[in-house]
């Protein structure tokens, strides 16, 4: 298989699919190395494909539904259980946490993409953390970030809200 058409075959995959697929998987499927995906999707990116990487994987944005909406938090805190808490508690009333975002004194917003929806990608997301000993992007800014956050309806959105203020989460005005 050329590149071009592993590449081609690359967009097809994730196309078709609802959820990220690893970089590992890809490459199985593919039979090449995962660096060879890691390349191949680099490559895909600038060629102006919406691949993005998240903690499960990659995966293609596709057209949000309109009746969803995407909502801003901010939060504070610093523990891994903290962190579990925090999205277990946005994903049990409905939510999909679709980043997190710091603003760094120095290099400005700092964003990575998670794409938690459940129960299980917070605790797949919290075992990765901790395996790697690798700090939250939070841990630069004294455990301050932002969430982006997409929700059925403003009533969820209130009630994610109201939790996590009552948890002394979230950092209002």
């Amino acid at each position: 298989m050329s590149s071009d058409d592993r590449r081609s075959e690359i967009i097809n995959i994730l196309n078709k699919l609802d959820k990220a697929i690893s970089g590992t998987d890809l490459a199985k499927k593919l039979g090449v190395s995962r660096q060879i995906i890691v390349q191949d999707i680099a490559i895909l990116r600038a060629s102006g494909e919406e691949i993005i990487a998240t903690p499960q994987g990659y995966i293609v944005l596709k057209d949000v539904n309109e009746r969803r909406l995407i909502k801003t938090i901010v939060c504070k805190h610093s523990t891994y259980e903290e962190i579990e808490d925090e999205l277990k508690t946005i994903v049990d009333i409905g939510g999909k946490v679709l980043d997190v975002i710091i603003e760094h004194p120095i290099y400005g917003e700092i964003k990575s993409s998670l794409m938690i929806s459940s129960r299980l990608d917070v605790d797949e997301f919290i075992k990765n953390l901790k395996a790697t000993n690798a700090e939250p992007l939070s841990s630069l800014t004294e455990g301050v970030h932002i969430h982006s956050i997409e929700v059925e309806n403003e009533e969820n959105f209130k009630k994610i809200e109201k939790v996590l203020e009552e948890k002394s989460y979230l950092i209002k005005d």
